[in-house]
């Protein structure tokens, strides 16, 4: 992997980490198309740079993050079960689930039908919550048990959440913004643990590809938020779950067969 396909995957991370497309599936197809190879390194690039992408939410929501203690119950609540999940499977998400071009369109094909289903049959209420402190730690918890799905690539954490959220009770502007906040310690988390696993052993020329891709992710992450929030406004995520899966199927006809 050179710097400019660091900086292209970083946009590919900062565009698609928040929308519910699943960022480690395009970061894997992405690498696909540039003749990446999946190396011990390209993995652990692909995990880290996610970071930069979630410090663009401590960045938009520092108030929320340092105030209100309310929203962090909620949070841990629901981080608690990928946690769990994230820390005894590691090895097979790494080994064998990360890089994995059939487990990654098979889970973007099913998630754009699972968006799609679930919209058609969602209404939402007056009396669903309209703040991520409406939610009770229960439903949080079940919220996180739902993203726990998101360690397979291809499901999309972020998708897993607004389902999770939607399912349980949430207004879709909610279910966003929870899924932006749990990104925090669920991404930080596997970050640390990966970087813990590979002991730091990268070289110089890596940390300075880590870097660039952490810089741009974190830029463009920024931008992606704020376009997501505007648009679940006067939309559904229907358009989300048709491009999944026309995506999963010109990638399979195209470049996998």
């Amino acid at each position: 992997m050179d710097f400019l396909q660091a900086l292209i995957l970083s946009i590919v991370e900062g565009l698609s980490e928040f929308l519910p497309i699943s960022s480690t599936g395009h970061l894997v197809l992405a690498s696909e198309l540039l003749g990446i190879s999946q190396t011990e390194f390209v993995k652990s690039f692909e995990i880290i740079i996610q970071l930069g992408a979630i410090l663009a939410i401590v960045a938009l929501y520092a108030k929320t993050l340092l105030t209100n203690k309310t929203v962090w119950l909620r949070i841990l609540a629901a981080f608690l079960p990928t946690a769990i999940v994230g820390f005894t499977l590691y090895r097979v998400i790494k080994n064998f689930l990360v890089g994995n071009t059939t487990i990654t369109l098979a889970a973007l094909f099913l998630g754009g039908i699972a968006l799609i289903i679930l919209e058609l049959v969602h209404t939402e209420k007056d009396s669903h919550a309209g703040k991520i402190e409406d939610l009770t730690l229960k439903q949080s918890f079940l919220i996180g048990l739902i993203q726990s799905l998101s360690i397979i690539p291809g499901v999309s954490r972020s998708a897993a959440t607004i389902i999770g959220g939607l399912f349980v009770g949430a207004k879709r502007k909610t279910a966003v913004e929870f899924s932006f906040l749990l990104a925090v310690p669920t991404m930080a988390a596997a970050t640390g643990l990966d970087l813990l696993k590979s002991g730091f052993a990268f070289s110089q020329n890596e940390y300075s590809m880590i870097l660039v891709g952490f810089a741009g992710s974190f830029i463009v992450a920024i931008f992606a938020v704020k376009f997501l929030l505007k648009f679940v406004q006067t939309h559904t995520f229907i358009p989300f779950g048709i491009y999944r899966i026309i995506l999963a199927l010109l990638f399979w006809a195209f470049i996998v067969r």
